[in-house]
């Protein structure tokens, strides 16, 4: 566990299986050290070893066939949910395109993704999407698990997992051409309790910090990022994607999106005459459609503007 300098990241190794005990000192203070990333900076960089080279190497190679297939085949990857499916084409942002595979980490789910691009299905596929969506929903439960437990709440962490949906979703990131924009994407925050990206050896991934800093943020080997998404209710950091223009390659990205399939309220616990409500409850896929709407795509702080007491 340390830190990156510059820029001043905090890395938490979870190949030190140490940091893996509960109860364990090197538990204690990752999930100090978690707590305090995700509040100061949203955002934190696990080392974490459960991604094979073969895996790493198979999950791009997936997504480079994925991306291959016609604009019309693409296309077909819709969802009522929005910002699910696929997005492409646009002129604002010619370099991105995203596909999404909600339920990621249901055999049903990847396999009716997988049967929709291709008439045949594609098993080698389905089987990489799964591993690889599983994997990082594994990192996710133990990061859920110390962000809670840090605020002494740990015993709710349980039914939070079980709540949890994921989407697994592709971005990638086209060479510009000469003089072309290098915008990759444009600013954002997630409105997802937790976000985990990862990516192949192109960087491009812009992170603001509180004071309005904008970090480059560099992948390390065997690593991710850890963003905090609105309904963690910590700081959401926005983020960005610009391409290096002296670049020729695609950069690909794999993210995994948590929803929450139930009710998210503040435990009470928290709640005092020093740390008053904030934000009402409210269900995430009412928040998910509200940032969709007109006033949500405006709002300076969605949240507040949603379910603000």
């Amino acid at each position: 566990m340390g830190s990156l300098t510059p820029p001043k990241l905090l890395v938490v190794d979870f190949t030190n299986k140490e940091v893996l005990k509960p109860g364990s000192g090197s538990w204690a203070s990752a999930c100090k050290d978690i707590r305090r990333a995700l509040e100061n900076r949203g955002f934190f960089i696990p080392l974490y070893d459960e991604v094979s080279p073969e895996l790493d190497k198979a999950n791009f190679h997936a997504a480079a066939e994925l991306f291959d297939l016609p604009t019309e085949v693409k296309a077909k990857n819709t969802y009522e949910k929005p910002f699910h499916g696929y997005v492409g084409q646009n002129p604002l942002i010619p370099l991105h395109e995203a596909l999404g595979i909600d339920y990621a980490t249901t055999h049903e789910g990847v396999q009716s993704f997988a049967n929709l691009m291709w008439p045949k299905g594609n098993d080698s596929f389905s089987e990489i999407s799964f591993s690889f969506a599983k994997t990082q929903a594994k990192l996710y439960e133990m990061v859920t698990k110390m962000l809670l437990e840090s605020y002494g709440v740990a015993k709710y962490s349980d039914s939070h997992v079980d709540s949890t949906t994921y989407l697994l979703r592709f971005p990638k990131y086209r060479a510009p051409e000469m003089n072309e924009n290098t915008k990759g994407i444009a600013s954002y925050t997630d409105i997802t309790f937790l976000t985990i990206l990862y990516q192949n050896h192109i960087p491009g991934l812009e992170i603001r910090t509180r004071d309005g800093e904008w970090i480059t943020v560099h992948f390390p080997p065997k690593s991710f990022v850890v963003l905090a998404g609105m309904s963690a209710r910590v700081l959401s950091p926005a983020h960005k994607v610009t391409v290096d223009a002296n670049r020729k390659e695609t950069r690909y990205t794999i993210g995994l999106f948590s929803s929450l399939d139930k009710i998210v309220e503040v435990p009470e616990k928290l709640v005092d005459e020093q740390n008053a409500l904030q934000f009402k409850p409210f269900h995430h896929q009412d928040l998910i459609n509200f940032n969709a709407t007109n006033q949500g795509q405006r709002s300076e702080n969605m949240l507040k503007d949603f379910c603000g007491v």
